[in-house]
C-alpha cells in the first residue's frame, strides 16, 4: 500500500478538518461569540493586508474599526478586542486537537527511529544481539519540570484531551458539545497556583499518559527483542522537579517535598490497584483469582492510606504477581500471560516512586547555609572544623569537608529559615527514600556550580544532616554560563583527586552525573556558543571522567525552542561521535513541550521512540560523527564570532531599556501561570543577570524577533564568506550531522519571526537604531542559511513541519497586530504622563497580558 508523502496527510487529517471544525465552532450561538465568528475573518484580512502593505499596527487596528465598525464607540471597540482574544485561543486549541488527533497519521508510528523500524533492521543485518547488548546498558529519562510555560488550565487541557478523541472518531455530537464547553470555560487563573498544585497538574501526564506509553515501549522490548521471561535493563523512567526544585521556586518548602513525594507514591498505587481491578476480572482461575483479588484490595487501601498496616512492598507485590504469572503458565495454558505481564513490567519500571524526585538548590544559598551551619558548631566548641576554618585554602577546606561527620542537632535551632529549610530538605530525602524508594528521591543539583567547593559543600551537609553511614544520593554540579562550561572539566577532576568523594562514585556505581543548562547559556552566550560550550565541554568532561573510570552520565537542561536546546532533540544525540559518554540520554521535558511532544500516547510513544533510537544511531555512527580537526576549527571560529557579536549586541545600551519597554517581558508575572517569581532578585531595576530564560526567550518570541535562536549566526557565517572561505563551511556542513542539527534548528527560529508586525519601531527615536540592528542579522542569517543548505525557503527540509507553524501563525496574527497596538497605546500613554493607576493604561496592559496566552499556546515551544 503507497504511503502518501507527510505534507499531504498533514493537509488532508490537519489542515482540512481544521477549515471544517472552525467553520462549525464560528457558527456557535454563544455571549457574541456568533458575532465575533462573523468579524475575526474580516480583522485577519485587514491584519494581511495592512502588514503587506507596511502599515502598523495600530494603523491596522484602526482601519478595521472605521472600516467594518464605524459606529462602535471606545469602549466597545475593546470589548470585542478581548472577545478576538479569547476566540483566537479557542482557535488554537481546536488546532492542538487536531493535529494531536493526526499525529499518528501524519508521522510513521513505524518508520524511521521507532523501535519497530530498529528491530526490523537489526533482525535484516543480523545485529539483533548487538541491540540487546545496547538496550542492556543505555537509559533515557525525561525529568519533567514546573517551568511555567504551560498556559492552558487543568480543566482546558482536559478538553483538549477529549476534543482529541472525538475528532479521531468522528463524533461531531461530542464534538459539538465540547466546542460549546470550550467557549464557556475560562483560560485564566485569577490566582497564582500553588508549588503542590503544579506539581498535580503534572503528575495527570504521569498517570493519563506516561505509565500507559512507558508500559507499552517496555513491554515491546520484553517480548519483541529479549523474549525471554528475564529481567532487564529498566531503559525508560522518569524524573520530577516540582516539589523539589528550590533554586527555580523559592516557594517550594520541605514540606512540598514531602506532600509531593506522597502523591507520586499514591499516584502509582492506584494506578496497580486499577489494573489488578481489571485483572481481577480476567483471572477467575482456582488458585489465582483469590490471590489477585487480595492484591487487588492492599493496593486500595495502600493507595488512600501510606499508613495502612496492609502494606506490601514492591519487592514483595513482583514477587507475588511472577509466582502468579508461574501458576497461570503452568496450569491455566497460559492465559492472558501478556496482561499480567504488563503489570510486571511497570512494577519493574515504576516501582514505589513512580518517578525520581530530584532537588536544586543555587550554590550561593548553600555557601551561606553551610557558613552559619559551621559558625554554629565552631561557636559550641564541639565541632571538627578548626577555629580558623574560614581562613583556610580552598583546598583545605575540600579536605576538612570530605571527611566531616559532624552531629549538626536540632535542626529547628537555627533562626534562619532559608537555613532551617535547606537542612529539612535533606532530612526528608532520606524519608522519601525509606517510603518510595531510594530512587525515589536520590539526586541533588547544585545551580550555579562553579567550584569543587560547591560540591563539597553539599557533600558535607547531606553526610551531617541524614547519611552519616551511607550517602545514597548523587551530588550534581550544574554548568550553565560560558565560563562555568569552560572550567568545568577541572572542577571535575579536582573531586575524582579527592579520595572520599571517588569512594562515594565507587559505591554510586562508577557515575558521576553532571548538569549543562542550555537556557543560562544561550541567555549568557548566545545561540552557538552555547551549543559549541556544551558540546566542547561534554567532550573534556568525558575525557576526564574516563581518565578516573567514571561514567559521565550528562543531563541536558533544555526548553522548548532552539533557543533554550530545544527543536529536535534526538537528532543532537544521533550526532554526538565517540568522544562524549552516551550511555544515557537526560533532558528536562518542560511547560508546552510536555503537551506538545508527550500530551497524548501517540506523541509520547513516538518521541521517546524517537531519543531510544538516537543513542543507537549514535552508537552505529560513531566513528563518522567525529568531527576532523579542521570541521573543529571552524566550528570553534564560527561559535567565538557569534559570541563576541551577540555579547556586544547584549552589552548594546539600548538592549535592557528595549526589552523593558519595547516587549511582554514584565507582563510574564501577570499571567498567574506559575507559582515561582518571573525573575531573580528583589531589585525594582531590571538587572540582565536577574532575568528569567523562560520570560528572556519567550519576550523575544512574543515580538516575533527570535533573537536568542539566531542572533550572531548569520555574522559569524558572513566573516567566511567576506573571507572567500565559504567552503570550509560548506565542508562543515556536510560532514557535521551536529552542526546541520544545530542550523536546522536556527531556521526553525527564523520561521517563526515576523518582522512586519514590528517594523513601525524602525522609525522610534530611541529604538529605531536598535531594532534595525536585529533585523540586519535576521536577514543576513536567513540569506547565509539558505545559501548554505540550498533551500529556496527556510525549513523546506521539513514541509509538514513548516505547514503547522504557517497555520499556527496565521492564526495568531490578529492576536499579535491586538498586542503591538495594546503596547503602542502604553507607550504612548506613558510618555503623556499618566498615572500608574490610569484606567486606560491598565486596561490596555490587561490586553497584553491576555494576548500572551494563545500566541504561546499557538508556538508550542516557544519559551
Amino acid at each position: 500500500m503507497s504511503v502518501e508523502p507527510k505534507l499531504t496527510r498533514f493537509n488532508q487529517t490537519v489542515l482540512s478538518k481544521y477549515q471544517i471544525y472552525n467553520s462549525i465552532f464560528m457558527t456557535l450561538p454563544f455571549d457574541a461569540v456568533t458575532k465575533t465568528g462573523v468579524l475575526l475573518p474580516l480583522f485577519h484580512e485587514t491584519c494581511d493586508k495592512g502588514f503587506k502593505n507596511g502599515d502598523n499596527p495600530t494603523e491596522i487596528v484602526e482601519t478595521f474599526f472605521t472600516k467594518y465598525q464605524a459606529r462602535r464607540n471606545k469602549q466597545s471597540q475593546i470589548n470585542l478586542l478581548f472577545r478576538f482574544i479569547q476566540y483566537i485561543e479557542r482557535q488554537v486549541v481546536l488546532f492542538d486537537a487536531i493535529e494531536d488527533a493526526a499525529f499518528p497519521i501524519v508521522n510513521n508510528m513505524e518508520g524511521v527511529g521507532t523501535l519497530r523500524n530498529l528491530k526490523g533492521s537489526a533482525v535484516s543485518e543480523g545485529n539483533i544481539e548487538d541491540l540487546k547488548a545496547f538496550l542492556d546498558e543505555f537509559k533515557v529519562r525525561i525529568v519533567l519540570t514546573a517551568h511555567p510555560t504551560q498556559f492552558y488550565p487543568g480543566s482546558v487541557l482536559g478538553i483538549i484531551t477529549s476534543l482529541t478523541k472525538a475528532i479521531k472518531e468522528n463524533d461531531l455530537s461530542e464534538i459539538n458539545n465540547l466546542f460549546g464547553q470550550l467557549g464557556k470555560t475560562p483560560f485564566f487563573k485569577h490566582k497564582k497556583p500553588t508549588p503542590y498544585q503544579e506539581a498535580k497538574s503534572l503528575i495527570w501526564y504521569l498517570e493519563n499518559v506516561f505509565y500507559e506509553t512507558f508500559g507499552e515501549i517496555y513491554n515491546y522490548i520484553q517480548t519483541n527483542i529479549y523474549a525471554d521471561d528475564k529481567k532487564h535493563n529498566d531503559i525508560i523512567n522518569i524524573g520530577f522537579w516540582p516539589g523539589g526544585d528550590r533554586d527555580g521556586n523559592p516557594f517550594v518548602k520541605p514540606e512540598t517535598t514531602l506532600k509531593v513525594a506522597k502523591k507520586l507514591k499514591k499516584s502509582i498505587l492506584k494506578r496497580y490497584y486499577l489494573d489488578l481491578k481489571d485483572l481481577r476480572k480476567k483471572l477467575t482461575f482456582r488458585g489465582v483469582e483469590e490471590r489477585i483479588i487480595r492484591l487487588e484490595t492492599i493496593m486500595y487501601d495502600y493507595s488512600i492510606n501510606l499508613k495502612t498496616k496492609k502494606a506490601i512492598s514492591a519487592k514483595e507485590l513482583r514477587k507475588e504477581l511472577l509466582s502468579i504469572r508461574d501458576l497461570i503458565i503452568e496450569q491455566h495454558q497460559s492465559l492472558y500471560v501478556n496482561e499480567i505481564n504488563n503489570l510486571i513490567n511497570r512494577v519493574h519500571l515504576f516501582d514505589y516512586r513512580f518517578a525520581s524526585l530530584d532537588i536544586r538548590q543555587d550554590s550561593r544559598i548553600h555557601h551561606n547555609v553551610f557558613t552559619t551551619v559551621i559558625d554554629k558548631l565552631i561557636s559550641t566548641g564541639t565541632s571538627s572544623f578548626p577555629k580558623n576554618y574560614h581562613d583556610l585554602s580552598e583546598a583545605e577546606q575540600i579536605k576538612i569537608l570530605s571527611k566531616a561527620t559532624d552531629n549538626i542537632g536540632d535542626l529547628d535551632d537555627f533562626e534562619d529559615e532559608m537555613v532551617r529549610n535547606t537542612l529539612k530538605t535533606i532530612a526528608i530525602i532520606k524519608d522519601i527514600q525509606k517510603s518510595n524508594g531510594e530512587r525515589g528521591a536520590n539526586r541533588y543539583i547544585i545551580s550555579n556550580n562553579q567550584t569543587a567547593l560547591n560540591v563539597m559543600q553539599l557533600f558535607a551537609m547531606l553526610k551531617m544532616v541524614a547519611f552519616k553511614d551511607k550517602l545514597t544520593v548523587d551530588v550534581a554540579p550544574l554548568f550553565e554560563t560560558i565560563p562555568d562550561l569552560e572550567n568545568a572539566p577541572g572542577v571535575m577532576e579536582q573531586l575524582y583527586q579527592n579520595p572520599e568523594y571517588i569512594a562515594h562514585l565507587r559505591s554510586r556505581g562508577n557515575k558521576q552525573h553532571i548538569m549543562l543548562g542550555f537556557s543560562d547559556g544561550t541567555k549568557d552566550g548566545g545561540y552557538l556558543m552555547a551549543n559549541w560550550g556544551i558540546y566542547k565541554a561534554k567532550e573534556k568532561l568525558t575525557e576526564m571522567s574516563r581518565k578516573y573510570d567514571i561514567t559521565a552520565i550528562f543531563f541536558d537542561g533544555r526548553g522548548g525552542p532552539p533557543a533554550r536546546g530545544g527543536g529536535k532533540t534526538h537528532n543532537f544525540y544521533s550526532s554526538l561521535g565517540p568522544t562524549i559518554e552516551d550511555k544515557e540520554v537526560q533532558i528536562t521535558i518542560q511547560g508546552q513541550t510536555v503537551s506538545s511532544n508527550f500530551g497524548t500516547s501517540d506523541s509520547a510513544q513516538y518521541n521517546l521512540e524517537q531519543l531510544i533510537s538516537s543513542g543507537i544511531k549514535n552508537r552505529i555512527d560513531g566513528e563518522k560523527n567525529r568531527l576532523a580537526d579542521d570541521d573543529r576549527e571552524v566550528m570553534t571560529t564560527l561559535a567565538e564570532t557569534s559570541y563576541e557579536t551577540y555579547k556586544d549586541f547584549k552589552n548594546h545600551p539600548m538592549f535592557i531599556p528595549y526589552l523593558e519597554r519595547m516587549s511582554t517581558l514584565k507582563y510574564y508575572a501577570k499571567t498567574n501561570i506559575g507559582s515561582r517569581p518571573s525573575k531573580r532578585g528583589t531589585s525594582d531595576k531590571l538587572v540582565f543577570s536577574d532575568l528569567r530564560a523562560i520570560p528572556f526567550v519567550g519576550s523575544w518570541s512574543q515580538l516575533k524577533q527570535n533573537v536568542p535562536g539566531f542572533y550572531g549566526v548569520g555574522t559569524a557565517l558572513k566573516m567566511y564568506e567576506d573571507r572567500d572561505e565559504w567552503s570550509k563551511v560548506e565542508q562543515l556542513y556536510k560532514n557535521s550531522k551536529f552542526f546541520k542539527t544545530l542550523l536546522e534548528n536556527s531556521m526553525m527560529s527564523l520561521t517563526k519571526s515576523f518582522f512586519d508586525l514590528t517594523k513601525y519601531m524602525s522609525n522610534d527615536e530611541e529604538f529605531g537604531d536598535f531594532w534595525k540592528i536585529i533585523f540586519k542579522e535576521y536577514e543576513t542569517t536567513k540569506r547565509l542559511l539558505l545559501k548554505l543548505t540550498g533551500y529556496q525557503e527556510l525549513m523546506e527540509n521539513e514541509p509538514s513541519g513548516k505547514a503547522s507553524i504557517e497555520v499556527r501563525e496565521s492564526i495568531v496574527l490578529p492576536l499579535l497586530t491586538i498586542q503591538q497596538y495594546a503596547l503602542k497605546k502604553i507607550q504612548e500613554l506613558e510618555k503623556a504622563g499618566v498615572d500608574k493607576e490610569d484606567p486606560e493604561k491598565l486596561i490596555f496592559e490587561k490586553i497584553v497580558t491576555r494576548s500572551l496566552f494563545g500566541n504561546i499556546n499557538a508556538s508550542r515551544n516557544s519559551a
